[in-house]
C-alpha cells in the first residue's frame, strides 16, 4: 500500500494477452488482459461504427439513400417490377387487380375529360344548361353503375384465382385506379386494353 514508486517500476511487468476469438470466459475468471485507456477504447468505438459522427454528414447519407430507393421506386412503378414498389402495390393480389383494370374501359376513368365538357356547357347558358345538369346526373349514375359491376366481377375473380390469399383493401385499390386515367395510372399498366389479366 505504501510502497515506493522506485521499487514498483523496478519490478517486472507481465503482461498477458488472450485471443478475443476464443470461447467466452467464466465471469469470474481473470480477463487475461490489460485494461485498455479511455482514449483506445473511445477511437476503436468509433471505428467500429459505421455511423458518422456529426449530425450534418448523418443527414446527408439519409438523404442520399432516400433519394436512391425514391429513384428505384420511381423505376419500378414505370416498368411493374415488384421488388421495389411500395407496400401498398406489392402482391399476386394487387398486380392481378391493376391488369384486370387496366385491361378494360371503365367509366369512372373518363370522369375529368367530361366534367370539362359539361363545366363548358353550364357556363356557355341558356338550355345548355338545363342539358349539362342532366349530364352530370348521368355520368354519376353511370360511374356508380360501372362500379359495382366491376366490384362484383372483381370480387368473383379474386375468389377464384386466390381462394386462400387475404384480399383486404383489393377492392378499393381497384376503384381506385378506376378513378386515373389510364395514361396517368401508376404503377404504369402492364397489359393491353382487351387483354385478359
Amino acid at each position: 500500500m505504501f510502497r515506493s514508486r522506485a521499487n514498483a517500476e523496478k519490478a517486472p511487468a507481465t503482461k498477458v494477452t488472450a485471443d478475443l476469438t476464443k470461447q467466452s470466459r467464466d465471469p469470474q475468471a481473470p480477463k487475461g488482459r490489460p485494461t485498455p485507456k479511455r482514449s483506445q477504447a473511445e477511437s476503436q468505438r468509433r471505428r467500429a461504427s459505421t455511423q458518422p459522427t456529426d449530425r450534418k454528414t448523418a443527414m446527408k447519407r439519409q438523404r442520399e439513400s432516400r433519394r436512391v430507393d425514391m429513384a428505384k421506386q420511381r423505376e419500378a412503378m414505370a416498368s411493374g417490377d415488384e421488388r421495389y414498389l411500395p407496400a401498398r402495390d406489392k402482391g399476386p393480389v394487387r398486380r392481378f387487380v391493376r391488369d384486370y383494370v387496366d385491361a378494360r374501359y371503365c367509366m369512372a376513368e373518363f370522369f375529368l375529360p367530361l366534367a370539362v365538357i359539361i363545366l363548358v356547357m353550364s357556363m356557355i347558358g341558356g338550355s345548355l344548361q338545363s342539358i349539362s345538369l342532366l349530364l352530370w346526373l348521368a355520368v354519376i349514375v353511370l360511374i356508380f353503375i360501372d362500379s359495382i359491376g366491376i366490384w362484383i366481377r372483381l370480387k368473383k375473380q379474386l375468389a377464384v384465382r386466390f381462394p386462400n390469399t387475404p384480399q383486404r383493401g383489393a377492392m378499393a385499390y381497384g376503384l381506385m385506379r378506376t378513378l386515373q386515367v389510364r395514361r396517368m395510372r401508376l404503377p404504369k399498366p402492364q397489359v393491353k386494353r382487351g387483354e385478359r389479366p
